[in-house]
């Protein structure tokens, strides 16, 4: 069985910033694809950055230049350091990874979400 546990979520000001955290866990064979996603109240999951094994990134253009994504691959962990935080980055956000177990795969999971707060 694999967990993804985000944590790093709260409520910050405008202008503000944050830092997430999503850590995979169990049968892992290999991890592919790692990222977050947001949703916020009545619209459409949107992905928000997502990062190769290889390291390399894609943003959403909504936060080019305020969040960094990145991973440590020895602890199958992903993060999103998120700077000049803006109302409207207000959403619930959720990791996401494209992973291979032992013998099978891959396969897309999923985390909980952290909710992220931004006060004007």
């Amino acid at each position: 069985q694999v967990q993804l546990v985000e944590s790093g979520g709260g409520l910050v000001q405008a202008g503000g910033s944050l830092r997430l955290s999503c850590a995979a866990s169990g049968s892992i064979f290999s991890i592919n694809t790692m990222g977050w996603y947001r949703q916020a109240p009545g619209k459409q999951r949107e992905l928000v950055a997502s990062i190769t094994s290889g390291g390399i990134t894609n943003y959403a253009d909504s936060v080019k230049g305020r969040f960094t994504i990145s991973r440590d691959n020895a602890k199958n962990t992903v993060y999103l350091q998120m700077n000049s935080l803006k109302p409207e980055d207000t959403a619930v956000y959720i990791c996401n990874a494209r992973l291979a177990l032992v013998q099978a795969g891959p396969y897309n999971y999923w985390g909980q979400g952290t909710q992220v707060t931004v006060s004007s």
